[in-house]
Parts: C-alpha cells; structure tokens; sequence
C-alpha cells in the first residue's frame, strides 16, 4: 500500500487516505485496510484508541482501530487524522466530541446549486439542519426527514458553491437539467455517518456516482466513485497550537476541473 503521510510529529499522524480502501475491518470481508497500514508501518500504536466491538454469527470480535480517531467512507479520498499515542488520541476524541474539529470536503454534485441567502449568522453559506436516522427502506443507507426511523441524531452541514458547469460533450436539449453540476465545498459540523452524503440529497443535489444515494441518476463526469474528497482538517496541537493540514484534489477530480472548469 502506497499511502502519503501529509503530517507527522511525535503525537500526531495525518495521512492522504485513497479512494477505494476502508478505514477499518468491518468483521466480515478480509481486506487490506487503512488499519492493516498502521499496524504494519507503526506496531507501537496496535493498542492506541478504542477497538470497535462487535457480535457476527453468535461471535464477539473487537476489531483493532490503531490510533483511528475518525474515519472516511472507503469511496471517499483525503485527510484522515491518526493519534500515536493513548493520550493524544483522548486529547483528539474530545476535540471532534465538542466539535472543535474543522473539516473542508470538496464535491461534485448532480445539478445547478443555488446560491444561499447571506445573513448575519451564516454569511454566504448554506445550511442543512436536518436530523439524520437509519433508513427505513435500505439496511445500509441513512437518510434525513421523512422515512428516517429512531433514535434521530443532531446533523449540520454547511456549504458554499464554488462554480456550476455543464457536460457539453453530453448534452441534450430536450433533457438539459440532467447535464447540470455544481462544484461545492461542504463543512460538516457535526459527524454522522454519511451526513455530506445524506444532506447533499436531501437538498436534491446527491454526490455524483454515489452508489448509495445517487437514486436512478448514471454515473458521471468520468467519475466512477463517489465524487467526494476530504481537502482539509484543522485541529489543535498538544501543544496547543492550531494545525491545518491539506490534502491536494486527487486524479480524477483534477480532470473534472480541467475539462469543465478550466
């Protein structure tokens, strides 16, 4: 596994995670994951964090999560914070518990965005404050409003439009909605899962490609994953500094923009 470390200090490892691997085992699939790379690269941290416990086929399994303080979809490409040590990691869990976390994702999205109303508390952001659940249609899907089943759980996204295009290569007149994308940049102020996904739909602006949430809409823009890439994490040092880290758009995003933005 060829994997970028984007940051590194005594306490702290922050890497470039690719589209296409999972974070963690899930118990079931015997995969290579981001976790498998933490053990194999730095041993020291195989008892740092919390393990994941789990029951499959009558089984009790605590699935190793190395230093794993959060974690991205296996889709989704970019930053992924990593803790080296027990008391870093607590430092860091009670960050992302108080929502003293800053995260940037970068996606494209089906269709036009509008533009958000500016006011006073959000400026020019838009705001999606909607709970998120399980779905009650599909096991391994969540969704937002009506049909999501309990216990429902806080979720705030914010967004902004960075530029709208059209797939002229495809275009048809007769069904030109269907050409329409926007570039956004979405920060999550709360961390449930799927929530960029879940509210980007529930606006009607589903991630393009997304396999779960994209309804009957194709595949698109030459994108084969879901078109969604974590840019940016801001946290607070031991120390107590302030550290960003950024990780630069990937392949596939970068051709987007090339051929439809530049």
């Amino acid at each position: 596994m060829n994997i970028k470390i984007l940051f590194e200090d005594k306490n702290i490892l922050v890497i470039d995670k690719p589209s296409g691997m999972v974070v963690h085992a899930d118990g079931k699939n015997k995969i290579k994951t981001i976790a498998d790379w933490i053990l194999l690269n730095y041993p020291s941290l195989k008892n740092v964090g919390e393990p994941m416990e789990l029951r499959i086929n009558n089984e009790d399994l605590k699935i190793k999560r190395p230093g794993i303080v959060h974690r991205l979809d296996k889709e989704t490409s970019g930053v992924l914070l990593i803790a080296k040590n027990q008391k870093t990691f607590l430092f860091l869990k009670d960050q992302f518990q108080k929502h003293k976390i800053k995260k940037v994702y970068r996606a494209f999205v089906y269709g036009f965005v509008s533009d958000p109303r500016a006011s006073l508390l959000t400026g020019k952001r838009g705001v999606i404050n909607v709970p998120i659940g399980r779905s009650s249609k599909d096991i391994q899907a969540y969704t937002a409003g009506r049909g999501a089943r309990e216990p429902l759980r806080e979720a705030i996204t914010e967004y902004i439009v960075l530029d709208r295009f059209i797939d002229k290569e495809n275009y048809k007149e007769e069904n030109k909605t269907e050409y329409q994308y926007s570039y956004v940049e979405v920060y999550p102020k709360t961390g449930r899962t799927h929530q960029i996904r879940v509210h980007m739909r529930y606006i009607n602006h589903p991630i393009v490609s997304d396999p779960l949430y994209r309804g009957n809409k194709d595949l698109a823009l030459g994108i084969k994953r879901l078109a969604l890439h974590a840019s940016s994490i801001t946290f607070t040092l031991p120390d107590g500094k302030v550290k960003t880290v950024e990780s630069p758009l990937p392949v596939d995003f970068k051709k987007v923009i090339k051929t439809y933005l530049a």
